[in-house]
């Protein structure tokens, strides 16, 4: 094919869903000249899989994203049907925000977000092939024959490479949704630069007529009724009322469910051979549900609306690939749905997967200079996830373009930081999702906390704007007076007081006592304390969260800050570049080959690598401090 030069830029964007939208975005409003290249323009940050955003941990990230200056979050304040806060009666640290989306609206908007957006190109196209000089990636070369030149290029393709969907015996080639497949790329990189690609797999469930189920037999999931948000910058005044949320419903699998997917698992392709790729061990199909869990009566399947004026309903919890009269059956023996009709039919995709253990911990690659990989492509699942990478990785292409140091986030600064170092430290073998349990410092990676963790960071490299930071300052500003002023206000034990505090289990006074030590009693909430101590000045309820989760949990909070001080002694410790862990007396082998792949930036990662052992940690450590740099 005869190719031709049609233009350059500073960065490239491979990829329009939610991490490439991300990486484009970040890269634009940095001041770089960016090209956002997509298989099909009018699937800008498509939903293929369920039509929400948030959850446990998931829900951090996209409040991280907004800390950064990235969009997710002020994209679904712009478009959601319904937000809940989940885990509202555990600790703060596994608190989190959902959102159901509408999920046209979602990327309908995202798109005029990123056509609107200053130097930022969105162009439809298909890229076969990488232009690759002397190790460096200078470019890309389209189905067309177009070369586009680029300093840096990111690679966010996502389910679209290569991939396969499944229903039943049947599999064709296409991606998500049945769009156009991304058949060269991955292949490519296999055969022409010699990266490690392997197979993952995902599925959705089927889809149905709202008009035909019956949700008077479920369990109505309205939202919340107090004001919440994903996006600082985003008035509580714009919260829409209970009123005006679309509600989920519960249902569940029964008896007859289960056993109609019994006697057909000869003909499902998670069990025939027919799937190749890896599943994901957190959100597993319901066939494979009732094989591995076989002594559970029922599973929890939400009916969740994917948009205002639409009529499909996503059955959360009844992912499969089955064959589509199975899926008509198995949909007819849950409650509240004997009637209903399938709009699209359930399926699995396959999809090639770049072994994260390739990148380096700003996600460029290791075998291609300014060659960035991001979102699914790093094996992970998940909308947040995949979002939270590709800010990552835009952010740090323009950095190097700039000559600037790199982002680099620690597993105690953001669940992105844990995200990242999971992938290139350790690798994953199935779709990696985010989870609480994942996080050491879980109780420093708050809903709540995340502009204190990330929004100084956001503004030095120029995502955040001037308006937001001075915002966020002036809210800062706030929760630390009103701290203040509760350390240091007392009160007395008055009779009012003594008598609330029976009223409310709670041990009365011998003496007065600061507010803030009576704070900290576990029955009292800062509603309470404030009857006795009430500000004189205007103080939102965001403030009076913060206050009290920093007031309540200080102890907690200190013991994990402790424990982030003896890590980053560790994290001090850089490993130069250049080192050969082969003339390391004394590490095993097993060390040598695994640090050898991995490279680790810090002995705290060479500590994190799998197959390293803490011998091979001390020995690494006082082979560093006999060989400085």
């Amino acid at each position: 094919m005869q190719t031709f030069e049609a233009g350059s830029f500073d960065v490239i964007v491979v990829g329009a869903g939610h991490a490439g939208c991300e990486a484009a975005l970040a890269s634009a409003r940095m001041g770089m000249e960016t090209l956002l290249m997509t298989i099909d323009i009018n699937m800008v940050a498509f939903m293929p899989c369920n039509p929400s955003i948030g959850g446990p941990a998931k829900g951090v990230v996209v409040r991280e994203i907004d800390a950064l200056g990235g969009e997710m979050g002020k994209n679904i304040d712009k478009t959601y049907i319904q937000m809940r806060m989940l885990n509202t009666g555990k600790g703060p640290a596994v608190r989190a925000l959902r959102a159901q989306a509408d999920k046209e609206a979602y990327a309908r908007e995202m798109r005029r977000t990123v056509e609107g957006q200053a130097g930022l190109t969105l162009r439809q196209g298909i890229v076969d092939d990488l232009v690759v000089e002397d190790g460096v990636c200078r470019g890309v070369i389209t189905q067309t024959g177009a070369i586009y030149r680029s300093k840096a290029t990111i690679l966010t393709m996502g389910t679209s490479a290569r991939g396969e969907i499944i229903i039943g015996e049947l599999k064709y080639s296409a991606g998500p949704n049945n769009s156009q497949p991304a058949l060269h790329l991955t292949k490519n990189l296999a055969e022409k630069y010699g990266f490690d690609i392997t197979r993952f797999k995902t599925g959705t469930p089927p889809r149905v007529d709202k008009k035909t189920v019956d949700f008077s037999k479920m369990e109505v999931q309205p939202g919340s009724a107090e004001p919440n948000h994903f996006s600082f910058m985003t008035p509580d005044e714009d919260y829409l009322p209970v009123s005006e949320q679309v509600p989920c419903h519960l249902t569940f699998t029964n008896s007859k469910t289960h056993e109609l997917i019994r006697e057909n698992l000869d003909r499902a392709p998670m069990f025939t051979g027919i799937v190749e790729g890896v599943g994901a061990r957190y959100c597993p199909s319901i066939e494979d549900k009732i094989v591995r869990f076989a002594d559970k009566p029922k599973h929890q399947l939400f009916l969740e609306p994917e948009g205002r004026d639409n009529e499909e309903i996503y059955l959360q919890g009844l992912s499969t690939s089955l064959p589509e009269d199975v899926q008509i059956d198995m949909v007819h023996s849950i409650t509240g749905m004997e009637k209903a009709q399938i709009i699209r039919d359930g399926y699995a995709i396959e999809y090639d997967v770049v072994r994260p253990s390739q990148l380096k911990a700003t996600f460029e690659t290791k075998k291609i200079e300014n060659l960035y990989t991001a979102g699914q492509t790093n094996g992970t699942s998940g909308y947040e996830e995949a979002a939270g990478q590709g800010l990552y990785a835009g952010i740090n292409a323009v950095l190097k373009i700039q000559g600037k140091a790199p982002l680099i986030l620690g597993r105690d600064e953001a669940y992105i930081g844990v995200l990242v170092d999971d992938l290139v430290t350790k690798g994953t073998t199935e779709p990696y999702r985010l989870l609480t349990s994942r996080a050491e410092y879980r109780l420093l990676l708050r809903h709540d906390n995340a502009d204190w963790r990330l929004t100084e960071k956001g503004y030095e490299i120029g995502l955040v704007t001037e308006d937001r930071y001075q915002t966020f300052k002036a809210h800062q500003a706030a929760v630390n007076e009103e701290l203040d002023r509760l350390e240091h206000t007392r009160l007395k034990p008055t009779d009012e007081l003594q008598d609330y505090l029976e009223s409310k289990r709670s041990a009365r006074l011998k003496d007065g006592i600061l507010a803030s030590e009576l704070l900290r009693r576990p029955e009292l909430s800062i509603e309470d304390i404030l009857k006795f101590a009430p500000s004189d000045k205007e103080v939102g309820h965001k403030v009076y969260e913060e206050v009290a989760i920093a007031i309540k949990y200080a102890g907690y909070i200190e013991k994990a800050q402790k424990q982030v001080k003896r890590l980053r002694k560790m994290e001090g410790k850089l490993i130069p570049e250049d080192i050969d862990y082969s003339q390391i007396e004394g590490l095993a082998t097993e060390a040598k080959d695994r640090l050898s792949t991995i490279e680790p930036r810090t002995l705290a990662q060479a500590s994190r690598v799998s197959g390293v052992n803490p011998a091979d940690v001390s020995i690494l450590a006082v082979y560093l401090e006999s060989h400085p740099n």
